[in-house]
C-alpha cells in the first residue's frame, strides 16, 4: 500500500489527467448564434447591418441607425450530433508489458436533442445623438452526455458549460455619418465536467472525477460605425474575458493501493476567453437588393494551458496550444415587398483546437454554414424573423495520450478515435419598434 505522503502525488496525477478534459472549458463552442435575424444571413451583417437590436452585441456603435425604442427577444434551438469511432483505443496496465483494448461502445450522439440559445436585446433613442441599449445572451456554451460505457470515458463523459452575458451599452453620434459605441460585458459562467478514471486492473470497475465551478467576470466592448449613401461599415472589438472559477474537485471509486486518490477538495482554475474583432461592410445594391460581408478575429492563443489548482494539493499545467482562428461570412437581402424580406448567406468558421490536443470533450472541427430566412413585418410596430441554417462540421482523427498516477502505479490511457457530426439551427425573435 503507498503511504499517507504519497496522497498529494495522486491528487496532482490525477488532475493531469483530468486535463484531457478541459478543453471544455475553452474550445470550439464559442456561439456565434446571438440573433435569429443574423443567422439567417450566416452571421454576414455582423457589425454593419445596424438593422436590428441585436446590433448590441454585434457593435453597440450602429444603434444609432435605430430610432425610437426597439426590443428584441428570441431564441435559437441548436440540433448538433456527433459521432465517435473507436480507432484502437487502448491503456496500459502496471506490470503488463503490452497496452490493454479499452472496452465499450461508440457513446452515442452526446449531445442533447436540442439546446436552446436565448437572447434579449433593447435599445433607446435617448436623444439625436444618444443612445442607449443592453444586451443578455449566452456567448458561450456546451452541454452532451455520452454512455457510461463510452470507449473514450478517460476523456470525458459529461459536460455542462453556461455563460450568461448582460451588456449594457451607449452610443454616441458623431456626425451625421460617423458613431462609437461600447458596453460593459458582466459574465457568468458555470462548468460541470466528469470523466471515468483507470483502476490499475483493467477487470477492475472505474473509478470517476467530477469537477464543478462558477465565476462572475467584467470585461468591455467598443465598436465604431460609419455609413454613406448605400454603404455601412463596422468594426467592434470585444475584450478578453478572464475568469476565476472555483468549486469542488472530486474523486470516487479509486481501489487498492491508489485509494489515497479518492478525495473532496476545493478547486480553483484560471479561464481566458478571447479577443474577437469584427470587421463588417454592408452595400445597397439597388433599393431592394443588399449584399453583406464580415470578418472575425479570435485571439484563441490567449489560451495556452489549464491550471487545475486542488485546494492543499499540488497545482497541475498542461498545454493545449489553443491557435488564433477566424470566420468570413457573405451574404445578402431582397425585399420582396414593405412585408416581406428573404435573405441567405454562407460562413466558413475556423475551428481554434489544435490537432494535436483534440479531445472527444469537444468534438469539433472546421464549419461550413448554409442559412436562409425571412423577416415578416406584421405591422409597423412589429417584425417576426425566422431562420434556419445547417452547420457542416468537418471530420478530425483524436490520438489522445493521457497519464494517471506516480510510478509504479502509473497507467497510460490512449483514447484513439475518428470524430465527425454536424448541425441543425431553427431560430426566431420577435422585434417590436416604439
Amino acid at each position: 500500500m503507498f503511504r499517507a505522503r504519497h496522497r498529494a502525488m495522486f491528487i496532482f496525477a490525477i488532475a493531469g489527467g483530468t486535463l484531457t478534459s478541459a478543453p471544455a472549458l475553452a474550445g470550439g463552442f464559442y456561439l456565434q448564434e446571438q440573433s435569429p435575424l443574423e443567422t439567417g444571413r450566416a452571421l454576414s451583417g455582423g457589425a454593419a447591418a445596424a438593422d436590428d437590436p441585436s446590433t448590441v452585441y454585434f457593435n453597440p456603435a450602429a444603434m444609432t441607425a435605430l430610432p425610437g425604442i426597439q426590443i428584441s427577444t428570441g431564441a435559437i434551438a441548436l440540433m448538433p450530433t456527433a459521432l465517435q469511432t473507436n480507432r484502437g483505443t487502448t491503456r496500459s496496465a502496471p506490470g503488463l508489458p503490452v497496452q490493454v483494448p479499452v472496452s465499450g461502445g461508440s457513446g452515442g450522439n452526446p449531445f442533447h436533442k436540442v439546446i436552446p440559445v436565448p437572447s434579449f436585446y433593447a435599445t433607446a433613442q435617448v436623444n439625436d445623438r444618444l443612445w442607449a441599449g443592453i444586451g443578455v445572451n449566452a456567448p458561450f456554451g456546451l452541454k452532451l452526455d455520452y454512455d457510461p460505457d463510452f470507449f473514450g470515458r478517460y476523456d470525458s463523459l459529461h459536460t455542462d458549460l453556461k455563460t450568461y452575458n448582460i451588456q449594457p451599452s451607449l452610443a454616441f453620434r458623431i456626425t451625421d455619418n460617423l458613431s462609437i459605441g461600447g458596453g460593459i460585458d458582466a459574465q457568468y459562467v458555470k462548468v460541470k465536467l466528469t470523466n471515468a478514471l483507470p483502476n490499475l486492473s483493467p477487470s477492475a470497475p472505474d473509478g470517476l472525477l467530477s469537477v464543478t465551478g462558477d465565476d462572475l467576470s467584467f470585461g468591455w466592448n467598443l465598436g465604431a460605425f460609419y455609413t454613406s449613401g448605400g454603404t455601412n461599415f463596422g468594426v467592434h472589438y470585444r475584450s478578453r474575458m478572464k475568469h476565476s472559477l472555483g468549486g469542488r474537485y472530486v474523486v470516487t471509486g479509486l481501489l487498492g493501493p491508489i485509494a489515497a486518490g479518492n478525495v473532496d477538495l476545493p478547486v480553483s482554475a484560471p479561464l481566458t476567453l478571447p479577443d474577437i474583432v469584427t470587421v463588417s461592410l454592408t452595400r445597397s445594391l439597388t433599393p431592394r437588393l443588399r449584399a453583406m460581408l464580415t470578418a472575425r478575429w479570435y485571439n484563441w492563443s490567449v489560451f495556452r494551458e489549464i491550471n487545475i489548482q486542488p485546494e492543499g494539493a499540488a497545482a497541475s499545467v498542461k498545454e493545449l496550444h489553443y491557435r488564433d482562428s477566424y470566420s468570413m461570412s457573405v451574404g445578402g437581402e431582397y425585399d420582396v415587398s414593405d412585408r416581406l424580406t428573404l435573405r441567405a448567406g454562407t460562413m466558413f468558421d475556423r475551428t481554434p483546437t489544435n490537432p494535436q490536443y483534440l479531445t472527444t470533450r469537444v468534438p469539433d472541427g472546421d464549419r461550413v454554414w448554409l442559412s436562409g430566412g425571412a423577416t415578416f413585418n406584421l405591422s409597423d410596430a412589429f417584425a417576426l424573423n425566422v431562420s434556419y441554417a445547417h452547420n457542416f462540421v468537418g471530420k478530425a482523427n483524436i490520438i489522445r495520450p493521457d497519464e494517471y498516477y506516480p510510478a509504479p502505479a502509473t497507467v497510460v490511457a490512449t483514447t484513439r478515435s475518428l470524430t465527425s457530426g454536424n448541425a441543425d439551427q431553427f431560430a426566431a425573435s420577435l422585434t417590436a419598434r416604439f
